[in-house]
C-alpha cells in the first residue's frame, strides 16, 4: 500500500490537527503548553497558532503570568467556528438542540408531532427554528444527527424500520441532506443514550458495556472495545424481541409490543405487575418510585420486576460479558440504585457473569445529548479534515 510522503504541507496539516484536538480536549493552552504537549518548537507552535487564527478556528482568550517577563497569551478553539444540531424524535415530540464545537448547547426548540408535517418538513422546521434560537442561519450548520426509535441500516445510513414513526423510511436521509445543505445521519435512540453515558455519565472510560433502556419500549445498546455494535443489519440491541420462557414469541417484527421481553418488562407490563401487587400509581415509572418508598407488597413487586429484567440482562451478559450494565429509560431510571442492586444479584444467580449494574447518570434527555455529541464529533472530524 502506497504512503503519502512527508511533505511540509502534510506535516503542517498533521500538526494543525493535533493542536486542534489538544485545544479541544485539554485547552485553553499557551504556546509553550502546546509546544510541550506536541513536541513542537516555539517557532513551529507560533506558526501553527497563527495559521489557525487566520482561519478563524482559534482565538486568544486571556493571558497567563509567566513569572518574570511578559504574560503568555492563552489560546482556545473558537466555539462558533462550527455548529451542529442533534434531534430527538419521539412519537409525539421532536426536540432539536444546536451546539458549538465544544459541545455546549446554544439553542434548543421543541415541536409536537400530533400528526403534523411530513418528516422532511418537520426536520426542516425544527432545524431552522433551533438555528434561529442559537442566532445562526441553518446554512451555517455542519451536520445534523437524528435519534429515533427504530433500526438504521449501518451500510447506507437509511431507516429500515421505525414502528413508532411509520412515515420515516428509506431515502429520507439524502432528501434531508439536500434540503438542509449539510450532512444528515440517523441513529437509534438507545445507541445515542449510550453515547451520552460514555461521554458524560456512568460509563466513562468503560470500553465494554451495555445500556438497557426500559420505558414504553425496551431497547439495548452494546459497546464492545469502545465501539457501538450495530450488527450486520443494524438490529443489534432489539432486545424487546428476545424470547422469554412462558411468553409468546411472534415472528412478526411489525408488532414490537408483542415481543417476549417487551411484553415482560415494558411500561405496560410493569404497570400491570404493580397493580397485581396492590400498587396504584400514574404510570409504570411512578409505580416503581412508590415501591421504593417501602412496604412488604412493594418489596415483592421490586423483586418480581428485577427478576424479569435480570432474565434479559443475564442473556445478554452471557454472550458479550460486559463490565458494566447501565439501566436507563423512564421506568428503568426510576428504580435507581436499589433496582440495579436487585438486578445485579439476580443476574449473578442466573449466569456465571459479574457485571456492575448501575443506574444512568445522564438524567436530562440522554438521547438528545447523545445526538448532539455525535453531531459535534462528526463536525470536529470534518474540521480536522480541512487542515489536511
Amino acid at each position: 500500500m502506497s504512503q503519502r510522503p512527508g511533505t511540509p504541507s502534510l506535516l503542517r496539516a498533521i500538526n494543525d490537527r493535533s493542536a486542534l484536538e489538544l485545544l479541544l480536549t485539554a485547552g485553553p493552552l499557551t504556546r509553550v503548553d502546546l509546544g510541550r504537549m506536541t513536541g513542537l518548537s516555539k517557532v513551529t507552535a507560533s506558526q501553527l497558532l497563527a495559521r489557525l487564527q487566520d482561519r478563524g478556528l482559534v482565538e486568544v482568550v486571556g493571558t497567563r503570568s509567566a513569572g518574570r517577563g511578559p504574560s503568555a497569551e492563552v489560546y482556545a478553539v473558537r466555539p462558533g467556528c462550527s455548529h451542529s444540531i442533534g434531534v430527538e424524535l419521539n412519537p409525539d415530540l421532536a426536540v432539536a438542540a444546536v451546539a458549538d464545537v465544544t459541545g455546549t448547547v446554544v439553542g434548543q426548540v421543541s415541536q409536537p408531532l400530533d400528526g403534523g408535517p411530513a418528516p422532511q418538513r418537520l426536520i426542516h422546521d425544527v432545524a431552522r427554528a433551533a438555528a434561529a434560537e442559537a442566532g445562526i442561519h441553518v446554512g451555517d450548520v455542519d451536520g445534523v444527527v437524528i435519534g429515533m426509535p427504530g433500526v438504521v441500516d449501518p451500510t447506507h445510513g437509511d431507516i429500515d424500520l421505525s414502528f413508532d414513526l411509520p412515515g420515516w423510511h428509506r431515502g429520507l436521509r439524502d432528501r434531508l441532506a439536500a434540503d438542509l445543505g449539510c450532512d444528515v445521519a440517523f441513529e437509534n435512540d438507545v445507541n445515542l443514550a449510550a453515547v451520552a453515558e460514555r461521554a458524560e455519565g456512568a460509563a466513562r472510560d468503560v470500553d465494554d458495556m451495555v445500556l438497557l433502556w426500559v420505558g414504553r419500549g425496551v431497547g439495548l445498546a452494546v459497546v464492545l472495545s469502545g465501539h457501538l455494535h450495530r450488527g450486520a443489519t443494524g438490529a443489534a440491541g432489539e432486545i424487546g424481541y428476545l424470547p422469554m420462557p412462558g411468553a409468546p414469541s411472534p415472528a412478526s417484527v411489525d408488532r414490537p409490543a408483542q415481543g417476549a421481553f417487551q411484553a415482560l418488562v415494558g411500561a405496560g407490563a410493569v404497570g400491570e405487575l404493580a397493580r397485581e401487587h396492590g400498587i396504584r400509581a400514574d404510570g409504570a415509572a411512578a409505580a416503581v418510585r412508590v415501591a421504593l418508598a417501602g412496604g412488604t407488597a412493594t418489596e415483592e413487586f421490586l423483586h418480581a420486576f428485577s427478576h424479569r429484567l435480570a432474565l434479559g440482562v443475564a442473556s445478554v451478559c452471557a454472550v458479550v460479558d460486559p463490565a458494566l450494565v447501565v439501566v436507563a429509560g423512564e421506568v428503568g431510571a426510576a428504580g435507581g440504585e436499589r433496582l440495579c442492586e436487585l438486578v445485579g444479584d439476580d443476574v449473578r444467580r442466573i449466569a456465571p457473569v459479574n457485571p456492575q449494574v448501575v443506574p444512568t447518570a445522564v438524567k436530562d434527555a440522554p438521547v438528545l445529548r447523545g445526538a448532539v455529541l455525535t453531531a459535534v464529533a462528526h463536525a470536529r472530524e470534518n474540521l480536522f479534515a480541512t487542515t489536511e
